[in-house]
């Protein structure tokens, strides 16, 4: 069993910046030489989160406004009150998606569906360089 760590780095906008990560996976996976195992990506951030979902502009439009209605921007948060930075919203649309998500690769592949794609969400309420870990086990 092999271990390999690699860091993938982003420039976000914020304000529920979405990024498709797929292609850097999938190119880490690759470059590993490992054949069957997993790959997790974390992100280090209490703003930001994984997941998976279909990468077109509809999804992503429903995505947002969803977010936007169970978590609204405009609400009064705590953080806010104690912290004074505005980003409240952020740290709870972060807790709700969750800052990791692993996927299966077999024969080198990762295992998504055919309209799955690993997504970055950037919450925060201004731009951020982000780095993200993926740790790659298996053999």
């Amino acid at each position: 069993m092999s271990v390999e760590t690699r860091a993938l780095r982003l420039q976000t906008r914020g304000d529920a910046d979405i990024h498709d990560i797929t292609a850097e996976v999938t190119q880490a996976v690759a470059q590993s030489g490992l054949k069957d195992g997993v790959v997790t990506i974390f992100c280090p951030s209490s703003t930001s989160a994984l997941t998976t979902i279909e990468f077109e502009s509809g999804c992503l439009s429903d995505l947002r406004r969803l977010l936007d209605e169970i978590i609204d921007p405009a609400r009064s948060y705590a953080h806010n009150a104690r912290w004074h930075d505005g980003n409240g919203h952020a740290h709870v649309r972060a807790a709700l998606l969750g800052p990791s998500l692993s996927v299966p690769f077999v024969d080198g592949r990762l295992t998504l569906g055919t309209w799955q794609q690993i997504i970055f969400l950037d919450f925060d309420n201004r731009p951020r360089q982000r780095e993200l870990v993926m740790q790659l086990v298996g053999e």
